[in-house]
């Protein structure tokens, strides 16, 4: 929701709340860390106001951080709380004791917790988070597939190694993040017809995981669908720091066809 534009100012968070209301989304996302707490904690009654949902992009950077994290998680009524862990160790196995740490934290907050797939965090690339994968296999996951797809230089097609590890980052993933990258940049222009290889692989990965998220969980259940597309550096700009492209009508764009996909499987079922 941030513009970070040379020319436009940016918007308060009310008139954020209200845009997203009023363009039926059915939540908003915030991304605070432990010193942003007290901030966070007074966007409380815009939820409340505008009637919608809270999910929690956590970013705790010391292993203490996720208890006072998911403190604020409780008070905003928080249905979703994925890590972007600052805690890095470089060995896999170093993570298993950071990683167990916050699951229970978790369960002792009552809350519904995952681990997204992120650069610079403590998944920070595709090899890493599978052998996490192997050490962890209890551990679920938030897909933001385009991190991978940059970190691993995939090319199009993608190949049927690279597909078999995708196939496994969505038999973990319970959460998915509508970022397209291409195998140079992070976040692409998706009406572009440059992009359209990487925005139909992308419509594919997300189908599939949508497809088995559905066949492991309950009718009733609710899969929560990011349209995250991050404001500049995440989007790239001109020369005049203006963006090459518009990010609200895109976000509209990919929640439409997450819809067509989620009816789409809803109707192939018996």
């Amino acid at each position: 929701m941030e513009l970070r534009s040379p020319d436009r100012a940016e918007r308060t968070a009310e008139e954020n709340f209200r845009m997203a209301a009023e363009a039926g989304f059915d939540g908003l996302c915030i991304d605070p860390s432990v010193a942003e707490i007290a901030e966070s904690l007074e966007l409380k009654p815009l939820y409340e106001t505008f009637g919608l949902e809270c999910m929690m992009n956590a970013f705790p950077h010391q292993m203490g951080d996720m208890k006072p994290l998911y403190g604020l998680a409780n008070d905003l009524g928080a249905v979703l709380v994925n890590i972007i862990g600052g805690v890095m160790p470089i060995r896999p196995e170093d993570a298993v004791p950071v990683i167990d740490r916050w699951m229970g934290e978790a369960e002792e907050a009552g809350l519904t917790m995952l681990f997204e797939t992120h650069r610079d965090s403590l998944l920070n690339d595709l090899y890493y988070t599978l052998q996490i994968i192997d050490l962890v296999p209890e551990i679920r996951l938030c897909a933001d597939l385009s991190h991978f797809v940059v970190d691993r230089e995939m090319r199009d097609p993608i190949s049927e190694k690279d597909q078999a590890y995708i196939d496994r980052i969505l038999e973990h993933s319970d959460c998915y993040q509508g970022r397209i990258a291409n195998r140079e940049q992070v976040q692409i222009q998706i009406g572009f017809p440059q992009h359209q290889a990487w925005v139909d692989i992308f419509r594919r990965w997300w189908k599939q995981g949508m497809r088995e998220w559905r066949a492991r969980n309950a009718a009733n259940a609710t899969l929560i669908f990011l349209c995250e597309l991050g404001p500049p550096p995440y989007a790239i700009t001109d020369g005049n720091r203006r963006e090459l492209s518009d990010r609200w009508e895109e976000a509209l764009l990919i929640r439409e066809w997450v819809r067509e996909i989620w009816n789409e499987l809803e109707a192939q079922e018996p």
